[in-house]
């Protein structure tokens, strides 16, 4: 046998991967305000390093469905890492 039938016959069949369904995508926009730098820098602090966008976000939906639970969680996570 030659070198090139051996590798053709050694090379296993990989199988295809089942395709993963996707979510649906949601359009996004975006919602801005202005605050001062000390604000900001106390926003930063509380929410602790990367994560402010998520703080802030989860603070005010919370705020906004009347979820006094779900706000006062994010408080006293927040006063947890002062």
């Amino acid at each position: 046998m030659s070198k090139s039938k051996k590798k053709a016959e050694t090379k296993a069949v990989k199988e295809p991967k089942p395709k993963k369904e996707k979510a649906p995508k949601v359009p996004l926009v975006v919602f801005a305000f202005r605050l001062s730098e000390a604000d900001r820098d106390a926003i930063h602090k509380a929410a602790g390093p990367g994560k402010a966008t998520r703080f802030v976000l989860a603070a005010a939906l919370a705020a906004a469905a009347g979820d006094q639970k779900e706000f006062t969680k994010l408080v006293e996570n927040r006063v947890a890492k002062s």
